[in-house]
C-alpha cells in the first residue's frame, strides 16, 4: 500500500492542492512505515494530481481538505480519500491512520 500526504514544511497541508510537497509513505503488509518519499507536484490543475499520484501507485491520500469533485476523480483512479484530517507532522498523521486512531473532523474544503 501507497498513502499519500499532501504537506508544508513536513506538516499535513490543509488543501491538498496548495501543497509544497507531498510525501509519499509504503506500508508493510504488517501495517508498518517501509519507507517515505517527498516529491514536488505538478502544477494544480483538476484531475492533474489525480493521475500524477496513480502513476506512483498510490492507493490513499490522506488530507485536511478537498473537493467533491476532486474525491471523485480520484476515486476513478481506485485511490481513497480520507478527509478533515488535522494539521499534524506527516508521519504521525500516517501512524494515527495504521494505528486506527487517526480523528478526523470536517473537510476543510467542502465546496
Amino acid at each position: 500500500m501507497k498513502i499519500a500526504l499532501p504537506t508544508v514544511n513536513g506538516e499535513l497541508c490543509m488543501h491538498f492542492g496548495h501543497c509544497e510537497k507531498f510525501i509519499i509513505f509504503e506500508i508493510n503488509e504488517d501495517n508498518t512505515i517501509s519507507t517515505s518519499s517527498e516529491h514536488t507536484p505538478p502544477p494544480h490543475e483538476p484531475g492533474v494530481l489525480p493521475a500524477w499520484l496513480a502513476e506512483m501507485s498510490v492507493n490513499t491520500i490522506i488530507a485536511g481538505g478537498m473537493g467533491q469533485r476532486a474525491q471523485a476523480i480520484f476515486s476513478q483512479h481506485q485511490i481513497s480519500v480520507i478527509t478533515g484530517a488535522p494539521a499534524m507532522e506527516a508521519t504521525a498523521v500516517v501512524q494515527a491512520y495504521l494505528d486506527n486512531s487517526l480523528e478526523t473532523g470536517i473537510n476543510a474544503c467542502d465546496h
